[in-house]
């Protein structure tokens, strides 16, 4: 055995000491010369969050090859990350726990079949998921839709321990009945212990605020703050439970501005709090966030990326940070055959119930590109291909070319609810997978999956609130509010006054020329625009959050207001009574119909005009006073005169000093001897 040599220099052991107590890398250090290191016990958590039903490595989804390595470039698929968990946990001697942070649910064909099959949360317990949470899309389907699930899973072979903190259920509707009932019976828990080496491990889940806030379908469901129910579980867990470990799987964010950064604020505000497995932001996070002892990871989004945490817990129950390492799902991982047959049987399943009625298979190529369409904070290509895509369809069921105000003039899609580019991969074919992919969400008034597409009225002056989403929210929301849209231009500025920086709208005729659009509060001329269910919602919380300034109204053509949504459904078939609804899903499929075969292979492609944008939503910043002023709303006018008043006093004190040296000057002046 080696034998340390004593050190001869005592400057040199004096700087050694100062490195040792103040080097930020402290907690890796044994002081053993000092006192004996507390014996450790060691543990590994393998973790993902926000995987939205992305089975298959993507994109697109024909290139993923999880039974042969290193010949595609997608990403993900579970059958990878299955066999990339078990890799990790063989290479380990201590107890290893995989945790989900919520949001496993919407986002590819798979979820279609969710309320029938629980594909999601079978697979995860096949692949050795321990626990994961509730995120907001766990809530699409509404909490009906969400105890169908969890039953579904319960007898198709079980699913991981999901843990919810915060929820609350509303005693006075039935809507949330089920879903408190599965709560009560167990499938869902506040929280839950497990001892793993000794060590008693408390974990529990949140749904934080912003995700909250995107969740509307939850309702009558509501959620208590997170640091409120934080502090009040922590205390169960720390002093009833008596554990040595708190492992919160928090569906909350981490966040570039740190004062909306949620798990970040929860870590620093709650102490008591050992690890935070974060999710809801899609934050590819490859190194661990510190704050107040406590430990914050998240591994970004669709099982592309996994995080592997290494610690110890102490006699004196402290986390001991180990190692962390941020793996990539990649072609080099070789998927797991058992994993990879059993999707497969999903994917039938999703052939068969889903997919047969329209004479369309999972696989099946519908176009090719020669070109990417990625989803920006800005104006798209792909942006402008949805949005058209909806024009189309609403159109094609409700305009009268005898009632020329029956045509849908504009269309809008938010962000949040593009999921998924449109890749070309090795091929540049794409595939009805893919299609479904970009726009897959929701669920319709009738029960059925996905968004349905809606259409009122609005006056042009409300088609401008609706402009200063992607203006004014947008910036202070996040990407998720960024407006994409159809049959208008438009120009801001980003240096006026918030709410009111859309300076120009340009509105599409029917030779398909535009012309300015009046949007004086004065014009009161009818405009049919067309969204999709969720966005159309989402217009009272516009309303409410802008404290009224952006308020809009949808109206029916007589302009009386819409009370009831649901009666501004886009009936896909007029002939079958009811309405059957337009889902926003179907009109892509119907657009890439009508676009040419150029080469004769028996696919339809992509429009070259979608691979730029095309000035629909044009910055023009400028602090040009007139430019600042032009067409301004009462914000502007209000803005202009503070500035005016702020500048008259500033004056009115510059000339009151001024004059007051001059005073003081001259009494020198006078005072001094000739």
């Amino acid at each position: 055995m080696k034998t340390k040599r004593p050190i001869r220099f005592p400057l040199f052991a004096a700087c050694l000491l100062v490195f040792l107590l103040f080097s930020p890398y402290s907690f890796h250090v044994s002081f053993s010369g000092l006192a004996p290191a507390p014996q450790e016990k060691s543990l590994t958590i393998i973790h993902t969050n926000d995987l939205h039903s992305h089975l298959l490595g993507h994109s697109p989804n024909t290139d993923y090859t999880p039974d042969t390595v290193n010949d595609d470039e997608t990403l993900g698929g579970w059958a990878r990350l299955a066999a990339a968990i078990q890799r990790e946990k063989a290479a380990r001697e201590n107890p290893v726990l995989v945790l989900d942070a919520g949001d496993f649910l919407m986002g590819t064909l798979f979820h279609m079949i969710s309320r029938e099959e629980a594909a999601e949360l079978v697979l995860m317990k096949e692949i050795g998921f321990d626990l994961t949470t509730l995120g907001n899309h766990e809530f699409d389907l509404k909490p009906a839709g969400l105890s169908r699930i969890l039953r579904a899973a319960e007898s198709k072979g079980g699913m991981p321990r999901i843990v919810a903190s915060n929820m609350i259920f509303d005693p006075d509707e039935e809507a949330d009945d089920a879903l408190e009932q599965d709560f009560s019976q167990g499938l869902i828990k506040p929280y839950v212990v497990l001892e793993r080496n000794g060590i008693r491990i408390g974990i529990y889940g949140l749904l934080g605020a912003d995700a909250t806030e995107t969740a509307p379908f939850a309702w009558p469901v509501a959620f208590r703050d997170i640091i409120e129910t934080s502090k009040e579980i922590v205390q169960i867990l720390r002093e009833k439970e008596e554990v040595d470990l708190v492992i919160c799987l928090s569906h909350s964010g981490i966040w570039d501005e740190k004062k909306k950064s949620e798990d970040e604020i929860l870590a620093k505000k709650v102490p008591g709090i050992d690890i935070i497995i974060s999710g809801h932001t899609h934050t590819k996070l490859t190194e661990p966030l510190f704050h107040n002892n406590t430990i914050i990871v998240q591994a970004g989004d669709y099982g592309r990326y996994v995080g592997v945490l290494d610690f110890a817990v102490n006699e004196n129950h402290t986390v001991v940070f180990k190692d962390y390492h941020f793996l990539e799902i990649n072609d080099s991982i070789k998927g797991d055959e058992r994993l990879t047959k059993l999707i497969e049987s999903k994917k039938e399943i999703v052939e068969n119930d889903v997919l047969k009625d329209r004479s369309l298979k999972f696989y099946q190529p519908l176009a090719e590109t020669d070109f990417d369409l990625c989803l920006e904070d800005k104006e798209t290509g792909l942006g402008n291909l949805l949005t058209d895509a909806i024009r189309r369809a609403v159109n094609k069921r409700v305009y009268e070319s005898t009632h020329p105000l029956s045509k849908v003039r504009v269309a809008l899609q938010s962000n949040g609810l593009i999921r998924s580019d449109i890749v070309k991969g090795k091929t540049g074919v794409v595939g009805v997978s893919d299609i479904f992919r970009v726009e897959p969400l929701g669920i319709g008034v009738d029960d059925t999956m996905g968004y349905p597409l809606l259409t009122f009225y609005l006056y042009a002056s409300e088609i401008k609130k609706a402009m200063e989403v992607a203006t004014s929210i947008y910036p202070i929301k996040g990407s998720d509010y960024f407006l994409q849209f159809s049959g208008v231009k438009v120009t801001y500025n980003p240096k006026r006054v918030i709410f009111d920086r859309v300076t120009d709208i340009w509105i599409e005729e029917q030779d398909g020329a535009y012309k300015p659009l009046d949007y004086s509060s004065s014009n009161k001329e009818l405009f049919r625009v067309a969204s999709n269910f969720f966005n159309s919602s989402f217009i009272k919380f516009v309303g409410s959050y802008t404290k009224n300034i952006l308020k809009i109204v949808p109206k029916d053509e007589n302009g009386n207001p819409i009370q009831d949504l649901a009666k501004a459904r886009v009936d896909a078939n007029t002939v079958t009574p009811g309405i059957q609804e337009l889902k926003e899903w179907e009109t892509l499929f119907e657009y890439i119909e009508t676009f040419e075969d150029r080469d004769g292979d028996g696919l339809k492609e992509i429009p070259e005009r979608y691979s730029l944008s095309e000035g629909r939503f044009v910055s023009s910043p400028s602090l040009n006073p007139v430019k600042l002023l032009k067409r301004g709303n009462f914000l502007t006018w209000l803005a202009f005169c503070v500035f005016v008043l702020a500048l008259g006093v500033f004056s009115l004190l510059i000339y009151v000093v001024v004059k007051k040296i001059r005073k003081r000057r001259s009494r020198c002046s006078n005072a001094s001897p000739e």
